[in-house]
């Protein structure tokens, strides 16, 4: 599938990997739309990028049916939905971590926000001639970071859940659904923990649209393939590497 000349709306775009994306869309002559809860932030990079805005915080479903609704009224040939949007809790686990509160935060913008307006703009994907649901995970999808634990549940469940859209959809519709899976990438979100020393955000960017063109349903970026690699040939051995700095 080649991303050209469609309309597209991306979550999350604000900054880092959404913004890229949004960016390089539009650079490839898409009709750009990118959603954010921060009304200011969102409407900043939507003058940056020459790009549509809506403010939308994917932990009310209320937001949700207003987005869905504006895009039904204004952008009734959507075809891309990118759910790039992501919140992270850097901790341990342990007595006194916390851990159900920073969870429910992570999971209702990581996990149930993507799935609720997935399955609401369905109808509008699905009536294009090609359309695709483009899910933004991490390496974390098959190994836990012990410090973004909740959060590595969040994209392990994001992972599972568009393995199963991907094979409900394909019996009988146009949309593909793929999965892009980056490692360490530096971004606002991963300074505290040495995300300098990441992979610049647009590099995602290029990958996912590359992936995409390529036919790839499940797009690893930078170190993301070797380390799915090593797991899967020694679980216990990877895990613990992967986690040794910590």
């Amino acid at each position: 599938m080649d991303i050209k000349n469609k309309t597209a709306l991306v979550t999350g775009a604000g900054s880092g990997i959404g913004y890229q994306i949004a960016k390089l869309l539009k650079e490839q002559g898409n009709n750009v739309i990118i959603a954010g809860r921060n009304a200011e932030k969102i409407t900043k990079a939507a003058e940056e990028l020459s790009v549509t805005a809506l403010v939308c915080d994917l932990t009310k479903p209320a937001d949700i049916e207003a987005l869905v609704s504006r895009v039904k009224t204004e952008f009734p040939e959507l075809s891309i939905l990118v759910n790039n949007a992501g919140v992270a809790h850097l901790y341990k686990l342990g007595e006194g971590a916390d851990a159900f509160t920073k969870a429910t935060a992570e999971f209702q913008v990581n996990y149930f926000g993507p799935v609720l307006l997935t399955e609401k703009l369905l109808p509008i994907l699905k009536q294009q001639p090609e359309a695709a649901v483009i899910n933004i995970t991490s390496n974390v999808t098959f190994h836990p970071l012990v410090v973004l634990p909740t959060y590595s549940d969040t994209k392990a469940a994001l992972h599972s859940h568009t393995v199963a859209l991907r094979h409900t959809l394909a019996k009988d519709t146009a949309v593909k659904v793929y999965e892009v899976m980056p490692s360490l990438v530096n971004t606002e979100a991963t300074k505290d923990m040495g995300g300098e020393s990441g992979m610049h955000p647009g590099e995602v960017a290029q990958a996912t649209l590359a992936g995409i063109k390529a036919g790839q349903y499940e797009i690893y970026v930078g170190d993301t393939g070797s380390q799915r690699a090593a797991y899967l040939a020694n679980p216990e051995n990877a895990v613990a590497s992967f986690n040794n700095r910590f």
